[in-house]
């Protein structure tokens, strides 16, 4: 793709990697393919070749965001299949953060729109306030009548109240500052990323991935100062607060590194680890913390990478169990983890099954499923009939946004990843497998 930039504008280094980004196009359009929107719309400018024309003019020409620019940034979930499909290394996922970022700083949003925003960057990132949320969803619900009539902003409300879960789990035991010793003889050091939302919705999955470490020998350590890492208000283009959350991580991690020491940094939210890793380009522009961000992103692993170091044997338990494994767009696409988590609930003893389309994202996407709930619905519909046409016991997966979409839409369970290998390798047993193993042969 030919570009105009003035050399005064690639002087700034974002210009500058944009430009090149825009360069490596070619305009195949084999990423219209695999859009989930354009798939969905049908419209080009909903696809990533239509966006990067949009983006393009944008930059070039040195405007504020328009409205259009924004409908159609918006409508995109990051969830990278297209980077996955593209020939040519189009590195599309710096390109629409960097649009994102401009749409926050130049256009100005309705009211409604603004305010929505405000609450999900003030709430979602922090533990405490996240969990106070919840607990006054339930009362939300019954004022649903009245939201419902209050257009844009209150079909977004809904569908942010409707995610709630309908009782919440006792918050988690993990506190900042502990350490779990290993059963046996140590064998490894890590730090476990305890984050926002997925400790406050579903605490059980770290829990069990504490007890499937430590049951084979690895030491976990939750570092005082940690907390979100970024992702969710980086992609809604919120840049310094997301820098924020990055600074206070790395200085968090780099105590412990510089301490006892660290084999890894452990991540069991895939969203959350696809940031972690891009720490490094994040901070690439800030000498205090460019180095030591690129020592974090080269530390950081989801967790089936890490257990898959440690040769785990065969699954104590003997299962019958099908279960269909959804990958998240953040670790097939984001950490191209594809075929490892199988693997690892294949040698546990499952029969792992893949979904139907399974390059297609189910419209979870971080906040995408509250800020854009028609088309989060429809992608959802889709995931779900291509779940259970495999007919599966359970669903895996190794994303809490992903666990808390496809959900509330079917009756077959869905677990953490982890969670099921946990108990293959003789941990708890969640209330689902329990009514499955011990039921009675029919």
């Amino acid at each position: 793709m030919q570009t105009n930039f003035s050399l005064a504008q690639l002087a700034d280094p974002e210009i500058k990697e944009a430009d090149s980004i825009f360069r490596r196009c070619v305009h195949c359009g084999f990423c219209l393919a695999t859009c989930p929107t354009y798939l969905e719309l049908g419209n080009e400018l909903d696809s990533p070749r239509g966006r990067i024309y949009l983006i393009k003019d944008m930059l070039e020409n040195d405007r504020p965001a328009s409205a259009e620019v924004t409908l159609h940034i918006d409508r995109c979930l990051s969830c990278l299949s297209c980077v996955t499909t593209c020939p040519s290394g189009v590195d599309y996922m710096h390109l629409v953060d960097l649009a994102r970022e401009r749409i926050e700083k130049t256009y100005r949003r309705p009211f409604g729109d603004r305010l929505l925003r405000v609450i999900l960057a003030r709430v979602l990132p922090y533990r405490r306030r996240f969990r106070v949320a919840l607990s006054f969803a339930r009362f939300g619900r019954a004022f649903a009548p009245l939201i419902t009539k209050m257009g844009r902003f209150g079909e977004r409300m809904q569908a942010m109240l409707e995610l709630a879960p309908e009782r919440l789990p006792a918050a988690s035991s993990i506190k900042p500052g502990v350490s779990v010793t290993p059963d046996g003889q140590r064998k490894g050091r890590v730090a476990l990323l305890t984050g926002c939302a997925q400790s406050v919705l579903d605490p059980g999955i770290n829990l069990a991935a504490v007890r499937l470490l430590s049951r084979f020998g690895v030491e976990i350590v939750f570092p005082k100062g940690e907390g979100c890492c970024g992702a969710i208000v980086h992609h809604m283009g919120r840049a310094k607060q997301a820098k924020r959350f990055a600074r206070a991580n790395i200085d968090a991690w780099m105590e412990e590194i510089e301490g006892e020491g660290l084999d890894a940094i452990l991540i069991t939210a895939s969203g959350c680890g696809t940031t972690v890793k891009d720490y490094w380009h994040l901070l690439q522009h800030e000498p205090a913390y460019a180095e030591k961000a690129q020592r974090i992103s080269a530390l950081a692993l989801d967790i089936t990478e890490y257990l898959a170091k440690l040769d785990l044997p065969p699954g104590e338990r003997a299962s019958d169990l099908v279960v269909a494994y959804h990958s998240a767009c953040s670790m097939q696409h984001g950490q191209r983890i594809t075929s490892l988590p199988k693997s690892l609930l294949e040698h546990a003893g499952f029969e792992v099954r893949d979904v139907p389309e399974g390059h297609i994202c189910c419209g979870s996407a971080g906040t995408y499923n509250i800020l854009q709930p028609e088309i989060a619905a429809r992608l959802r519909e889709r995931k779900v009939r291509n779940i259970e046409a495999v007919a599966p016991d359970v669903i895996a997966t190794g994303n809490i946004g992903c666990i808390t979409q496809i959900a509330p839409a079917t009756i077959v369970p869905v677990l953490h990843t982890v969670e099921l290998l946990d108990w293959a390798y003789g941990g708890e047993r969640r209330d689902f497998l329990r009514r499955r193993v011990e039921a009675p042969p029919s």
